[in-house]
């Protein structure tokens, strides 16, 4: 799990260099206003593009990574976010292989108002991990406002939201079971099956637990034909001991023709 400290002790040795270098990793951050649908919500999005060379990481990185946070804390008629993540990719960094983006990144928000007959004002930060020689954090603001009576769609927007993961059903993957057993230092150890068919090429892997307090190493993936075996370890932040809800837990695997997003693996 100390890997997962890594990224930021290495920003903060090298200092104003880091900063140096992060300030020239993302050549532009917007927030695209986007239009109100039918049912009084707003469909918004986050615009990164990202300088030749650099990447950042998809909201379950892996051992290297930083997930993105967000806050909108100073926004305005905000009932709530939820973003949707678009199709990730894998990335080689030296040996180790995270899942995140590069080049230019669409991240929709899907934005509830408190009153939908009312413009949105969305302000905050998003503090996230840029990487290319080394792993940093960089913490951006977005100020845009949503206006009520855009009605336009985006076009860049949509095609973020079309580039999904495939669902379990639609990949065709089924007979998922999870087995979790006792491991070393309070930690538990996961290993996932299903009948899955090849995503293409090298695949990864993630796995989310539901819970932020809890840690999922990055698993080892192995194939027997359709059928996929992905192996972690759990460990609570704390160090303490804890229940792992297999209903929460979320799988998505990554290969190079498309990825699949799996929601909840019942007991073997």
């Amino acid at each position: 799990m100390k890997n997962i400290l890594l990224p930021l002790i290495a920003a903060l040795g090298f200092g104003t260099a880091a900063t140096a270098q992060t300030m020239d990793a993302v050549t532009s951050a917007r927030l695209l206003p986007g239009w109100r649908m039918e049912d009084g919500t707003h469909m918004a999005a986050v615009e990164l593009r990202l300088a030749p060379g650099w990447k950042t990481y998809w909201r379950a990185p892996g051992d290297l990574g930083i997930p993105p946070r967000f806050d909108w804390r100073g926004s305005s008629n905000l009932a709530g976010v939820d973003i949707r993540w678009p199709t990730p990719q894998r990335i080689q960094q030296g040996e180790d292989v995270t899942i995140g983006y590069h080049d230019i990144l669409v991240l929709p928000l899907h934005v509830l108002a408190k009153n939908p007959g009312q413009d949105v004002t969305l302000s905050g930060s998003v503090d996230l991990g840029v990487c290319r020689d080394v792993c940093m954090p960089l913490t951006i603001s977005l100020d845009a406002d949503l206006p009520s009576d855009a009605t336009a769609r985006d076009g860049r927007i949509a095609a973020a939201l079309a580039d999904r993961p495939l669902t379990a059903s639609e990949a065709g993957a089924r007979a998922v079971t999870c087995t979790v057993s006792p491991g070393k230092d309070g930690q538990l150890n996961l290993r996932a099956e299903m009948t899955l068919p090849p995503t293409g090429g090298p695949e990864s892997a993630a796995i989310e637990a539901g819970d932020p307090n809890l840690w999922v190493a990055e698993p080892k993936l192995s194939r027997q034909g359709d059928r996929l075996i992905a192996q972690t370890r759990v460990a609570h932040s704390s160090g303490r001991a804890f229940a792992l809800d297999r209903s929460q837990i979320r799988l998505t695997v990554v290969g190079a023709r498309q990825a699949v997003d799996i929601k909840g693996c019942p007991a073997k």
